[in-house]
Order: structure tokens, then sequence, then C-alpha cells
């Protein structure tokens, strides 16, 4: 029987071991592939991961070493305690980037995510990550958590500058609308499109007053496009409009070269709901194209937070150690993400019980469904 692909443990290599020579029992590459490999299959425990261990120890033992068996719960727990959260997240960030294989213009989705259960000193009250997100190619690309004492606005640049921004689109919520944020995209080589909300009042009122003049001449000069949606009981229609080189804009906002306004209006069993987003970008596209990267940011919340808490169950995680739980999440990012190029049908959760069920899959799941 061919032994299972498990390359991916070649990014672990200058992964720095944080456990003093005495305590080495187990490798750390051996550690970290169960703990993969026990996520995926459906385990969301330390518990759960040493269970998984203990029923595969012979399918594992086919490519790990496994000097002194499987690690127990403890171990797991401690080690991802005191694995550094930042390297460790770039060790997977790397896989994941050279997974997703895209060229030219991609667009990264970076939202944060609270996990309500584990407690921690942060804006939120918990513990909370940052994740960018592959949108087109459904692929994490890096985390950062939110330090003690500190808000999202803080992790955000953390995390961009660990990503290769060259030729891509960064869409932020209204979190990551900062000059500093933005200008970081540009000097990486990427474009950005980020919300325009009120806790950046002037920037604000300047793009709300260019689209009152757009308004006041008939929107002569703007780009516009429309769709409608019909579907579980929703009608929906969107409206996007942009305004290319605005007037008026405040200082400091690099590269700006649109404004721009999505419309929706939502009718759900009767009852209907008007709203209006606006956003500043440095990228010189079409209304329509605007309208897909505005559209596609929400790919993270759906596409990911929605299956970390449904499929994961992380928001009731109550790992209490800041680090081990934000390691803990990035280990959930990855499996999700190997799950989600399975081209098959059924819901994430259906296939962690088939990747617990059948092995061959799982080393499927593994290859990241490129190897075929």
């Amino acid at each position: 029987m061919p032994q299972p692909e498990v390359s991916f443990a070649r990014y672990f290599a200058d992964l720095p071991d944080p456990r003093v020579d005495r305590t080495r029992w187990h490798r750390l590459d051996d550690i970290l592939v169960i703990a993969l490999c026990a996520v995926v299959c459906g385990a969301d425990s330390f518990e759960e991961i040493e269970r998984f261990g203990k029923a595969r120890h012979d399918w594992l033992k086919r490519f790990l070493a496994l000097p002194r068996g499987i690690p127990s719960h403890d171990t797991f727990n401690r080690v991802l305690a005191a694995l550094d959260r930042d390297k460790f997240s770039a060790c997977f960030a790397g896989w994941m980037a050279d997974l997703c294989g895209a060229t030219g213009l991609k667009a990264i989705a970076v939202d944060g995510k609270a996990c309500r259960s584990a407690p921690g000193d942060t804006f939120s009250g918990c513990l909370h990550l940052v994740t960018a997100w592959a949108v087109e190619n459904h692929l994490f690309l890096g985390q950062a958590a939110v330090a003690d004492g500190s808000h999202e606005i803080a992790a955000v640049p953390e995390l961009l500058k660990v990503l290769d921004l060259k030729g891509a689109l960064v869409t932020i919520d209204a979190a990551g609308c900062q000059k500093e944020t933005v200008r970081q995209v540009r000097e990486q080589g990427g474009d950005y499109l980020v919300a325009v909300k009120g806790n950046q009042p002037a920037l604000q009122r300047a793009v709300h007053a260019a689209f009152e003049r757009a308004g006041d001449a008939e929107f002569a000069g703007c780009d516009m496009a429309e769709s409608v949606e019909d579907g579980h009981g929703r009608h929906e229609e969107r409206y996007v409009t942009v305004i290319r080189d605005p007037e008026g804009l405040p200082a400091g906002w690099a590269d700006a070269g649109a404004v721009v306004m999505v419309g929706r209006e939502r009718e759900v069993k009767g009852k209907n709901t008007s709203t209006a987003h606006f956003y500043i970008t440095s990228l010189r596209a079409s209304a329509a194209e605007l309208a897909g990267y505005t559209r596609g940011h929400w790919g993270v919340e759906n596409g990911l937070h929605w299956c970390l808490d449904v499929s994961f169950g992380e928001d009731a995680n109550r790992t209490r150690d800041t680090n081990a739980g934000a390691n803990l999440g990035v280990v959930r990012r990855v499996a999700a993400s190997l799950l989600k190029q399975d081209p098959g049908k059924g819901s994430i959760k259906a296939k962690r019980l088939n990747a617990a069920l059948d092995e061959e899959y799982l080393e499927r799941v593994l290859q990241g469904f490129k190897a075929n």
C-alpha cells in the first residue's frame, strides 16, 4: 500500500520547538500532523485529538516516527500553548499559498472573528482572531490574534506584513479603514477596497458629499451596475455606483482612485429593507467588477466563519490559553480550507465524517485535492 501524502510536514521544518530537550518525548512534526489530521476528521478538543491518534495509530505509524507512541492531550495542549503563534500561522500560510497557486489579481478578504467561549482581554472580551481568506480559492492565507488589551485595528497590519500582496486586492471592513493600513497595502504591491463608516468621520462626510453631488448631476459620468436575485423566499436588488477620482477626499488616503456606493433592497416574507454601504478603493475597476469584490468579501463570513462555528464548534470552544486557542484556530482554518477543496457534494461536517471513516479520502484531503 502506498504511503499517504504528508509532504506538507516540510513547512514546519523551520518552526522553532519551544520545549527544552528533556521534555521532547514526541517529535514536533508528529504532534502537528496528528493535530491537523484529527481536526480534519472531526476532533474539536485536545482530548479528541488524543483519541483520534490512538484510534489511528497504525495508519499514522506508516508515515510518522512516533518514537513514544501517541502524545497525551496535555502534551498537545502544552505544545500549542508554547508555540509562537505568528510563526506557526506563517508555516501553514506558506502551504496554503502554494496550494492556492493563483495568478493575476486575486481577492484577499481580511476579517476578524470572536471566539465567544474563550475568554480574553481584548476589545471583544474573548479570543479574537483576524484571518486572511483567499476568496476565489477558499483557502486560509494567514491569521493574527488580537493581543491582550488591544483591538482588531492593531492586528490587521501585523497580518498584512506576512502576506504576499503583489497583484492582490485586499478587502477589509471598516475596522481596517485606516490611512496607515491602506498605505501598507499599496507599499506591499496590492490594491485595497475598504468599507467607510463612522470611525472615519471626515472621510465618511466626504464620500457622502461626493455621492450627493453626483446625484444632483443625475450621476453623469458615473459607472453603474445592478443585479437581481431571487431564492429561498427572498428577493434582493443591488445597485452599485462608482465615482472615479472624486473631489474633496481628505489627504492621506494612499492612491484613492474611486469611491463606491452599494445599495441593497431586500424583501423577505413581505418585509422590505433598504441599506447603503460606502467604500474607498485604489482599484480603477468597473462597477460590475467592484460589485463582485464587495460581495465576495462576505465569503469570509459565509464561507469560513459560519463554517467554523457550525461545523467545527469554534464559538463553543473553551480553550483558555490564548496562544493555544489561536494556534488551534489556525489548525481549524487549514482543515476547513482543505475540506473545501473537495469538489464533491455534502457539508463540511459530512466531509469530516467521511475523512474519519475513509483513510483514502483523508489522504486526498491532505493533498489538497491537487495530486490526482
